[in-house]
């Protein structure tokens, strides 16, 4: 099903919103256990996940709002336990890491990093911020990771069912 949605685009200075028509899109997310992101997404503590690379990588330019999240600890135990839809998100162009630590510390009291986290995201050359709502416990569930070979942290899957076990 076709919907839009609206993506804030920044041309110079000049912030403006685009209204854009594309799938709504189903992801995998692994999120860390050692900080339990989990649990804080489930108690509405932390609203925002946080993603970033040296280049870029999935998930930039590939979530919008109105996709739905599937979470997995990063624990090995491989069990999908929530999901949550994407409210919002921002794909940034390429920084520098002032630039980059700046935006981490100016969304830190959504995404709620741990100091272990802080390092490894901020000063990233490329970001994107997830904002997410409506986030809950779904019936645990493995996922059919076949034709994902480099596994990562986000998995695009367009449709969860096409990789649900």
């Amino acid at each position: 099903m076709a919907f839009s949605h609206y993506s804030l685009v920044d041309a110079g200075g000049l912030i403006f919103w685009i209204k854009q028509e594309r799938e709504k899109m189903d992801h995998v997310v692994y999120l860390d256990s050692q900080a339990k992101e989990l649990e804080n997404l489930l108690s509405g503590f932390k609203t925002m996940i946080i993603r970033g690379a040296t280049g870029r990588k999935l998930p930039h330019g590939r979530v919008n709002a109105g996709d739905v999240l599937y979470f997995i600890n990063n624990n090995a135990e491989g069990m999908v336990r929530a999901k949550g839809k994407v409210k919002g998100a921002f794909h940034s162009e390429k920084m520098t890491e002032d630039e980059s630590r700046a935006l981490v510390e100016k969304n830190q009291p959504k995404l709620r990093l741990t100091d272990k986290q802080m390092k490894r995201w901020a000063g990233k050359r490329y970001i994107v911020l997830i904002e997410v709502a409506d986030v809950k416990e779904v019936a645990p569930f493995a996922i059919d990771k076949n034709g994902y070979g480099n596994m990562d942290d986000w998995l695009p899957v367009e449709k969860i069912e096409t990789v649900k076990k």
